[in-house]
This record gives C-alpha cells, structure tokens and sequence, in this order.
C-alpha cells in the first residue's frame, strides 16, 4: 500500500505513477491524480501489495499555498482528475517533474509532506 499523509499546513493534491506494463496507450507507466487531502488528512492511491509491483514509484505533490514536492521525471498531466498511460496527454495537460520514491521490498510506505 502507498500512502500519503499531509502534515503540511495547507491542502495538498498528489499524482503519481507507477509500473504497467505494456499500458494500453503506450509506454510501461501509467499515471493518475489527484488525490487531495486537507491537513492532516491521508490518502492512499495504491492499495496493492508494492513490492509485487515494483521498487520504484513517482509522485507530483502541490499546496493549495504554492508549496510543490516534485523532481526531474517530467511528465504531462492534466488539472483534472485522470488515469493515463506514460505517453498519453490530453490538451489541458502541463508538463510537471515527478519526484521519484524507491520503496525497496517493502510490503507499504508512507510518504509524509511536510
């Protein structure tokens, strides 16, 4: 399971992507979002067992307030709620860095945003 908990003090919404292989669209990643949590809320948007999965998970974060946990992976992904393969876009999608997280062989992770 991957979950998310805003310890921030403003709500969050949060993207990530993770391994599909052979995606219907393209590519070997899907991506979806949002998931929006008001402060000291979780959320989780992978309930599956992770290390059956993969070791490598993506995610794009940002703040009602401007505050944005990203990284070097970019990707394009709308403003809207969506669940895309890796190459698809639509026309009101953004290009945003994914920050990545390697959660080994762990069974579950968290991901606290401060």
């Amino acid at each position: 399971m991957l979950r998310f908990i805003n310890k921030y003090s403003s709500t969050i919404s949060v993207a990530i992507m993770k391994l599909h292989r052979n995606c219907p669209d393209g590519g070997d990643w899907d991506k979806s979002g949002w998931w929006v949590m008001a402060p000291g809320e979780s959320k989780v948007p992978y309930g599956g067992d992770l290390d059956d999965l993969n070791r490598y998970f993506y995610f794009y974060a940002f703040s009602n307030d401007g505050r944005v946990w990203d990284g070097p992976f970019l990707e394009r992904i709308p403003w809207r709620a969506f669940n895309l393969c890796e190459n698809t876009a639509t026309s009101d999608s953004r290009e945003v860095g994914f920050r990545q997280l390697d959660i080994g062989s762990n069974d579950s992770f968290t991901v606290n945003l401060l």
